[in-house]
């Protein structure tokens, strides 16, 4: 890493800290976390409790099943990772993300934007969400993973974490790995092939087998656009409007 650029600084409100081993110390983000590109903190609001049983949840007025996680442990949890990262870094103001089925969905475009900031605090809710005057008074914004419910925020923050690190220059072996990923330029990606030459029958397209980079690039996107008609039909109409109006 280059003395100009500076780690990019997860600050993660969890409940369960251990679970984030699983992006911290495997794979490509593990290496980007070696390397020091970037870097994790975690922070429980349990350690803000103050009875016994370091409670953090009560039952939600108006009834109802489940539990919401209180007001001031979370709280306390924003404002001790605040002061944490502006001690180091005070020109810094950490960017708070609470992931949430109710959120915007997450898009590549976004991940790229999240990508540039120097700081992101991540809140991981469980049971039936957070207390809602938290989120008005201390969340930026919230985020979805999917139209879908999982049983708490450590995984769709850890997506997220996934998807902004292997942007980061150097956390990728070839930088243009990331720039060829789906959603990279708004389609699907295309479809790869490796040895051996013929599987089951099965034939490698004879246009990657030829050596012609520009016929081979032609192919490629040719096929990243038939996939994307396919595959996903919205996206591939909001291609062609964007592909339209660079036209005109």
């Amino acid at each position: 890493m280059s003395e100009a650029q500076q780690p990019l600084r997860f600050d993660v409100v969890t409940l369960f800290p251990e679970s984030f081993s699983a992006i911290t110390d495997q794979g490509v983000t593990g290496r980007a976390f070696k390397r020091g590109l970037t870097q994790f903190h975690a922070c429980n609001p349990r350690q803000f409790t103050q009875d016994r049983h370091q409670t953090v949840d009560d039952r939600p007025y108006g009834g109802g099943p489940g539990m919401v996680m209180m007001y001031e442990p979370m709280k306390q949890s924003i404002e001790f990772i605040t002061d944490r990262v502006q001690k180091a870094s005070p020109e810094v103001k950490p960017h708070v993300i609470y992931l949430s089925p109710q959120g915007q969905p997450l898009t590549q475009k976004r991940v790229e934007e999240l990508a540039k900031l120097p700081q992101l605090t991540l809140v991981c809710g469980r049971y039936e969400g957070v207390d809602e005057r938290f989120i008005e008074r201390y969340v930026d914004e919230e985020i979805a993973i999917g139209d879908f419910v999982v049983s708490g925020g450590e995984l769709p923050a850890m997506m997220l974490m996934d998807a902004v690190i292997r942007l980061l220059p150097g956390a990728l072996g070839h930088q243009q790995s990331a720039e060829q990923d789906s959603f990279s330029d708004g389609l699907l990606d295309c479809p790869h092939y490796t040895r051996p030459e013929v599987v089951d029958g099965l034939p490698v397209p004879k246009v990657l087998l030829e050596g012609n980079h520009a016929k081979i690039d032609a192919w490629r996107t040719e096929q990243k656009v038939l996939r994307t008609q396919q595959r996903r039909s919205d996206l591939y109409q909001q291609w062609l409007e964007r592909s339209k109006k660079s036209k005109d």
